[in-house]
């Protein structure tokens, strides 16, 4: 008798691999599209940050084909914000047959919060992190010397800081995640405290801009979410 014979081949593995990210791939275009719909409300509510700035911001297109680009950009990127429920699931469900019952239950929380984690870091970025790192940099002009920004540099800064700030506070998943796998254990998140703000504090100077309170604003909910890590890997580890 084989043993082996509900396993699945390893061709199988790569074919199955591969319609999930086409799967993948049809939901981010369907929600490009769908963003493209509303793009120009998406750049105006990713603008509204500038009008809060107390140094006068002038964005200006400095390509032809500037706002083509920026309008799809954009789109993509929403796309792919839309679409992170059904990346999760495509990643659970290719992963799934070599889990037990219990652990298959928890596919559509884990979907939940995996979405909810991202949104709460980008909304994080927009409404903290982001005037902050405006006033910063807008307050280091010269007399005499306008603040005319590329308005794809600034889009693109903002953006990275809220995608940034995004992926940071999926600690939490990930924790969990590795706390099922017996990977990462409550005793060693606790021993390895220390070297995580280490690891915390030079994430946040690399997303933060070069000033002390934009490293502490950021640095502090990311101890917060560490802490609450270690909480979660307590629930999820196998009992």
């Amino acid at each position: 008798m084989n043993l082996n014979s509900n396993e699945m081949p390893f061709l199988d593995h790569l074919e199955e691999l591969r319609w999930r990210i086409i799967k993948v791939l049809l939901g981010v275009i369907c929600g490009s599209i769908l963003s493209f719909i509303f793009v120009d409300k998406i750049i105006a509510l990713l603008l509204i940050p500038v009008r809060s700035v107390p140094n006068a911001m002038n964005l200006q297109v400095l390509q032809i084909q500037g706002m083509f680009m920026i309008k799809w950009g954009i789109s993509f990127i929403c796309g792919g914000i839309i679409s992170l429920p059904l990346i999760t699931y495509q990643i659970w469900e290719f992963v799934s047959p070599g889990l037990h019952l219990k652990e298959k239950k928890i596919a559509f929380p884990l979907i939940f919060f995996t979405f909810i984690s991202f949104i709460a870091g980008i909304t994080f970025a927009y409404f903290i992190l982001i005037p902050i790192s405006l006033n910063f940099f807008t307050s280091m002009g010269y007399s005499g010397i306008q603040n005319n920004f590329s308005i794809n540099y600034y889009l693109s800064f903002i953006t990275w800081l809220m995608i940034g700030c995004g992926c940071l506070f999926e600690l939490p998943v990930l924790i969990f995640i590795l706390a099922r796998l017996n990977i990462a254990t409550p005793s060693f998140l606790r021993h390895y405290r220390k070297h995580a703000m280490i690891v915390i504090m030079i994430l946040s100077a690399i997303i933060t801009p070069p000033d002390p309170v934009s490293l502490i604003i950021m640095t502090i909910p990311l101890v917060l979410i560490y802490e609450i890590s270690i909480g979660v890997a307590f629930f999820a580890q196998p009992k």
